[in-house]
């Protein structure tokens, strides 16, 4: 009877298994009048609420299966946010502990998430500071590094997830992909599946405006530019405004109940702006998260 019922129990998922397949909806009201289609991808509809769900399973998973770590491990991330708290709910799911490297303007929500799934955080002034710190722990031999900004499983995850489901849930009718870069592990993978299916595919990076702070992407400097990026795969890199993104992610909260992040207001507004550009394309762009880890910065209140 006792075997019976371990069988039994196998045949149910783990939350690990509802990392993905997130829903693809359409905008509604701030498309406008075009003949235009825009679609965005809820990735906050992972279970730790965001597209780093995908490459944080990826990253640690993959490190099993070569043997490079054993639960009961240390790992070490340098983070802005999103990655930490993905990486934190995979750490709990398979037994390592976490630390975690981040600015210490990150938002209070994201530094509590983390702390929730029993990561331990060190808060740094910049996120350059935090990659610099975390490699310094790995050579004193403190932990493991993943390191989001070089692993190739992290375009990986998206190549084998992301991207296909974007292609099956357009009907292969996908014109634009936009997405925001931080790590650029997102775009390289999504942009390396839809091309290959079509390499008509237009791939639109964003980046902040000089002088911009949008929490999650970066304009970064040539030396800590992420050696996973391949500028090959991006057709066009846009500029946005850390006040066009913030609009933007107010406006599709009160005008489409999309309640999401800054990079993702972002992500959003370059779609429209490309929208007014061209005539009937589909266009999906990255909802990297939820707008509840932004509440205590009053972004919401303006």
């Amino acid at each position: 009877m006792l075997a019976e019922c371990r069988y039994a129990m196998t045949d149910f998922p783990t939350i690990a298994d509802y990392v993905g397949n997130t829903p693809l909806v359409r905008l509604q009201r701030l498309a406008g009048q075009t003949s235009n289609t825009l679609l965005v991808k809820l990735e906050g509809n992972n279970p730790a609420g965001s597209v780093k769900d995908r490459p944080a399973l990826s990253m640690i998973s993959a490190a099993e299966l070569r043997g490079d770590i054993h639960p009961g491990d240390t790992l070490i991330e340098a983070t802005s946010g999103n990655t930490g708290i993905a990486l934190a709910m995979v750490a709990a799911i398979k037994g390592y502990r976490m630390i975690l490297i981040m600015p210490d303007n990150s938002t209070a929500e994201r530094k509590a998430a983390m702390t929730a799934y029993g990561a331990e955080l060190i808060l740094v002034g910049g996120m350059e500071e935090a990659r610099d710190l975390a490699l310094a722990m790995q050579a004193e031999g403190k932990g493991k590094v993943l390191d989001q900004f070089a692993n190739a499983d992290n375009p990986v995850a998206h190549y084998q997830s992301t991207g296909p489901e974007i292609w099956r849930q357009t009907a292969g009718r996908v014109t634009h992909f936009i997405s925001s870069m931080g790590t650029t592990g997102t775009i390289m993978g999504t942009s390396r599946y839809l091309k290959e299916q079509n390499p008509a595919v237009q791939i639109i990076g964003l980046q902040p405006q000089d002088g911009s702070a949008i929490p999650g992407i970066r304009r970064w400097p040539q030396e800590y530019l992420p050696s996973i990026f391949d500028a090959s795969r991006v057709d066009q890199v846009l500029d946005i405004s850390q006040a066009e993104a913030e609009d933007c992610m107010r406006r599709l909260a009160r005008e489409e109940g999309i309640f999401c992040g800054v990079s993702s207001g972002g992500a959003v507004a370059a779609m429209l702006r490309l929208s007014q550009q061209v005539e009937n394309a589909l266009m999906v762009a990255i909802i990297c998260d939820r707008g509840d880890r932004y509440l205590s910065s009053g972004l919401f209140d303006q």
